[in-house]
């Protein structure tokens, strides 16, 4: 047996007892893709154990997330800080090695993946996110960004549709540092794909504009090594790897079944396989030889000496980029965009006008878009609608990526999740945009965005019935509703020039999430503001108007239904009524701010409340309550005109009057 198939059964053997122990989890593909693993981690990953940060470093990516005793492995045998302890607790509470790769949980892991066909997303906005950084700040000799993006993938991510969009847009970028390994081992969840998957691969991602070598035998380790040297010598397209495999190799009984991909093999089995693969050694035990051909420690600290130099003679050649690019690397913004970001805002609700709140959002980046170079834009086929564009924006192009606005085509989903990969990658600051109604497409890379703590920003404008004839197809209902329910993802929906400003200041300074920015098509009213209700924008709701002291009715808006409250406030204060309006346009940083000032917005002892918006209206009950009601929807729209769309589904002065006087 040579020594690359024995470190190889370090992988297998560590796979399967840590399943077995764990009594669930996905033997078949750790120990499938072994053999592929040892030549590309032990030959040609550029990474530092003790700094999974460099930035320079390979990105790896395991789309097939199931399969992620193998990436465990890896991280554990190369030296990262991943004890055999933890492998032994793979799959329990709070350890570092959950069922699928988890975004900060073990160092190594460059992204949460599991959702299938997703992981190999991200890795195409990582390449992507290279491929832009090294165009904007590389110089004659000095390569300062220079790295490789792996994935690994299956069958299922094939299948999933979210692999075309994205690989069809990386042959199109020509992104020559992404190589993908795709595992052809022929066995889903259901048995063998024959019966429901015979697409011709090599064939499809030819037509993607990628390098492809096909029939790789993925078990030997000269085979797999000739074709990542066929790919990292291709530098103008991505590269496919074809690899035959066998799902649970070495396992007697189960290797080239279904059996093997997502149970423990048992214990029988796995005797049985540890005399298959010769591995003379006990549960979770690894020799000290291999541990050693493993370490990648002395080897990754070098390479980083070594990239560390060259960065220092980049710094001595080209001062001014040197410090832009560890600025941008670091995640930092530039230190005066709050101050000046601020100034815009003022300057805004001194000069208001009426426009559409997506007309409001261009309005911003173009003022905001100057400050931050790390901007990185796009939006899936509608950027005359979202608005996106602004005036610097220079598109991305497979040629020339110092760009920095990426034409993503009508690909919501894949759009979405190439921008988690490039926040994921670093040293931009990714916004993409779409139609609300389509943020559906897209609805499981949001999720992940916030999930992973991810500072995307996705853009999503036409935001109700407003839409108006395009009809409900078109027109969001529930949209909201789901955003606002998603841990971590703050959801915007300003009422006019004022608030689309700072919550764009909002997204783009805040580190610990994605937000959402929802935007209106039809023109808004300017809102009249104090200082200090100014400075409570950012607080996600504050107090518009109080029409008499000591208010007994509140009115509660968003976005375009803010001018329609403030419209019904002045007819109730002339009915008698003592009415406050408070504007809410963002619920998910309104309910993080201390109770005392959620008292003093929305006092307890005030119980007659109304909440307007052009959505699903259960959302609102629980700032209302059992004795207020709400003005919302609850069907879906029609096609008419948006102003009468909004006087059939009841947003009218009339209408929000008969209610709150009902309340």
């Amino acid at each position: 047996m040579s020594q690359r198939r024995h470190l190889a059964n370090a992988i297998r053997a560590l796979s399967m007892d840590a399943v077995q122990q764990a009594k669930s989890g996905h033997p078949g593909a750790p120990m499938g893709m072994a053999d592929i693993a040892e030549v590309l981690w032990r030959d040609y990953m550029q990474h530092n154990p003790a700094n999974p940060d460099w930035a320079n470093r390979d990105r790896f990516v395991l789309s097939n997330g199931h399969g992620s005793m193998l990436i465990y492995s890896l991280l554990h045998l190369t030296g990262y800080d991943l004890d055999i302890n933890e492998i032994k607790n793979f799959r329990q509470l709070h350890s570092k090695t959950p069922g699928h790769p988890e975004y900060g949980y073990a160092p190594g892991v460059e992204t949460t993946t599991g959702p299938l066909g997703q992981g190999v997303s991200n890795a195409v906005g990582m390449a992507i996110a290279e491929k832009a950084l090294a165009a904007q700040f590389n110089q004659p000799g000095h390569d300062i960004i220079d790295h490789y993006t792996y994935t690994f993938m299956g069958d299922g991510c094939l299948m999933e549709g979210i692999s075309h969009e994205v690989c069809s847009l990386a042959g199109t970028l020509g992104l020559g540092k992404l190589i993908a390994f795709y595992d052809d081992n022929g066995i889903s969840i259901d048995g063998n794909v024959e019966g429901w998957f015979t697409d011709d691969t090599v064939k499809r991602f030819e037509s993607y504009g990628w390098h492809v070598i096909g029939n790789v035998d993925g078990h030997d380790s000269a085979a797999v090594k000739a074709a990542i040297e066929a790919g990292r010598a291709e530098t103008n397209k991505p590269t496919l790897i074809c690899c035959k495999t066998v799902i649970g190799f070495g396992s007697p009984n189960k290797q080239g079944s279904e059996s093997s991909h997502g149970s423990p093999l048992g214990d029988d089995e796995v005797a049985l396989a540890r005399k298959e693969l010769n591995w003379e050694y006990g549960a979770f035990e690894i020799p000290a030889d291999v541990y050693q051909a493993w370490d990648a420690k002395t080897q990754g600290e070098a390479s980083e000496t070594a990239w560390n130099k060259q960065f220092d003679a980049y710094a001595a050649a080209h001062p001014r980029l040197a410090t832009e690019l560890k600025r941008r690397l670091s995640g930092e913004l530039p230190a005066n965009f709050s101050e000046q970001a601020q100034a815009h805002i003022e300057k805004l609700q001194a000069n208001p006008e009426k426009v559409a709140t997506r007309k409001a959002s261009q309005q911003a980046l173009n003022a905001f878009g100057p400050m931050l170079p790390e901007l990185l834009g796009g939006s899936a086929d509608l950027a005359g609608s979202n608005l996106t564009i602004w005036d610097n924006s220079k598109p991305l192009t497979h040629d020339d990526a110092s760009g920095n606005y990426i034409y993503y085509g009508v690909r919501e989903f894949g759009m979405s999740a190439i921008m988690n990969g490039i926040a994921l990658h670093g040293g931009f600051v990714p916004y993409g945009a779409t139609f609300l109604m389509f943020m559906e497409y897209a609805r499981n890379a949001v999720r992940m965005a916030a999930l992973m703590k991810q500072p995307a920003i996705f853009v999503y404008t036409h935001d109700s019935i407003g839409l108006g004839e395009d009809g409900p197809t078109h027109q969001p209902v529930e949209q909201l509703a789901s955003m606002r329910v998603t841990p971590n993802l703050n959801t915007w929906r300003p009422c006019d020039q004022v608030e689309s400003a700072v919550s764009w200041k909002a997204a783009i300074e805040r580190r610990d999430g994605p937000t959402a920015l929802v935007f209106t098509r039809q023109g808004v009213a300017p809102q009249a503001r104090t200082k200090d209700q100014l400075a409570n924008v950012e607080r996600g709701g504050y107090i518009l108007k109080d029409f008499a002291e000591n208010p007994e009715l509140i009115l509660i808006a968003t976005g375009s239904e803010v001018e329609l409250a403030m419209d019904a406030a002045e007819r109730l204060t002339t009915q008698g009524e003592k009415v406050r309006v408070v504007s809410m346009p963002c619920t998910d940083v309104f309910d993080a701010q201390s109770d005392e000032y959620k008292d003093s917005v929305l006092p307890k002892q005030v119980r007659r409340r109304v909440a307007i918006e052009a959505s699903i209206a259960d959302y609102w009950l629980k700032y209302v309550g059992l004795d207020g009601a709400v003005v919302g929807m609850t069907t879906f729209g029609e096609s008419a005109p948006a102003d009468e769309l909004f006087k059939h589904f009841g947003f009218t002065v009339e209408n929000v009057v008969k209610t709150a006087r009902a309340v």
